[in-house]
């Protein structure tokens, strides 16, 4: 009897074992997926401009995930191989802290959370299994150690001066690639004003209000009542400006974004949407928004997924992209991948060169290119994020 009961108790720590080990990646995978490429290769043309691009993209979930940044993987959408091949220059990677259960763009109540079991099931700290805040602080210290293991070829950046210095060097040495730390949603901050300097002590230089769900801060755009800021999100706005975090208004309620819009006194980024004009969806922003997000000065950065152009194709994250140009120019719209953010995509990191194609085939000219495939996002940071200091 006791060596069966030591055979059972054997066999059941094998599958704990292996569900630690083969469930985050199986996850991954399955939520996380590209097509496969189509046959026909992009122009010559779309490559040779391709190849002189500074690509920069607003919003990616790499850090939520169980791999090695700096290894091309098999599974997901981004790593820094693959952003190299993509020519991108600068990447935002975004920490998620929370996603209930049954979310959606609809009705989400925000009373679960799909991300513990993912915590747990990764092995993170275990003050990461009841605390946003830490979870946060871990995706940081994810990106942070990265960047010291590349040998360069990832810089995290925190500041103008830094991002300046990082272009300087990159142009002659392009095999390298920046990252900006940005929260997806301030539930991070569990309930406290003072949570907003420790996170932006760890490096994160864009933060989000909200996610897919109502918080202490304000409505969400799926959420359950939809509201505007309460005085605590009116504070952190206000302290976020303060340090020069840069307001991030994806996933908020339209009622937000007027009090955040009505609150600011610098700009604001829309880091991953679409606009009602080209998909419909409580998801996307209305040409009225459009137009107050971009009078102040604020960037717009278009999503690659079904859900915020309504296809996966090239083409329709393009007619989006058209839309805002030639609603309130081409300096307010950017690349809003949400790569590796649970969606399905039709190329990954490497494959941008695909975005190109279909901008060229769309009658934009190579400035325009250029500005809409990273030199936005890129003179929005230099003026946006805190000063630094200079060499």
């Amino acid at each position: 009897m006791r060596r069966v009961a030591l055979l059972l108790g054997g066999l059941l720590l094998l599958g704990v074992a292996g569900l630690f080990l083969v469930a985050p990646p199986l996850l991954d995978a399955r939520l996380n997926r590209v097509d496969p490429p189509p046959e026909a290769p992009p122009s010559p043309a779309a490559r040779r401009l391709h190849q002189t691009l500074r690509v920069a993209d607003l919003h990616a979930d790499p850090l939520l995930w169980r791999r090695d940044l700096l290894r091309r993987n098999a599974r997901g959408q981004v790593d820094v191989p693959r952003l190299l091949e993509g020519r991108v220059a600068l990447q935002v990677f975004a920490a998620v802290t929370k996603s209930p259960w049954g979310q959606n763009y609809e009705r989400t109540r925000g009373d679960s959370d799909r991300i513990t079991p993912l915590v747990l099931l990764q092995r993170w700290p275990p003050a990461t299994w009841t605390r946003l805040g830490a979870r946060a602080l871990h995706q940081a210290s994810k990106l942070h150690a990265a960047a010291a293991r590349s040998e360069g070829r990832l810089v995290v950046v925190r500041d103008a001066a830094e991002l300046a210095g990082f272009l300087a060097e990159r142009a002659s040495q392009p095999e390298r690639v920046a990252g900006l730390l940005a929260v997806e949603g301030l539930h991070a901050l569990d309930g406290e004003l003072e949570a907003v300097d420790a996170l932006f002590q760890a490096g994160f230089r864009m933060m989000a209000p909200t996610h897919f769900f109502d918080n202490a801060l304000g409505g969400s755009s799926a959420g359950l009542a939809k509201g505007g800021l309460t005085p605590f999100g009116r504070r952190v706005i206000r302290r976020l400006e303060a340090l020069g975090v840069i307001v991030d208004l994806a996933h908020a309620s339209p009622a937000v974004i007027d009090d955040v819009l009505d609150l600011a006194t610098r700009p604001v980024v829309v880091s991953h949407t679409g606009v009602q004009a080209t998909c419909r969806g409580p998801r996307n922003l209305s040409d009225a928004h459009v137009r107050r997000i971009a009078a102040q000065g604020g960037l717009i950065g278009i999503g690659f997924w079904a859900g915020a152009v309504c296809d996966r194709a090239p083409e329709a994250i393009v007619r989006a992209i058209v839309h805002v140009r030639e609603l309130v120019g081409v300096r307010h719209v950017a690349l809003g991948s949400d790569f590796d953010g649970t969606v399905h995509t039709a190329f990954d990191a490497s494959g941008l060169v695909r975005l190109t194609d279909a901008l060229l085939a769309a009658g934009l000219g190579q400035d325009e290119v250029r500005a809409v495939m990273g030199e936005n996002v890129l003179r929005s940071l230099a003026e946006l994020l805190p000063a630094g200091e200079r060499s």
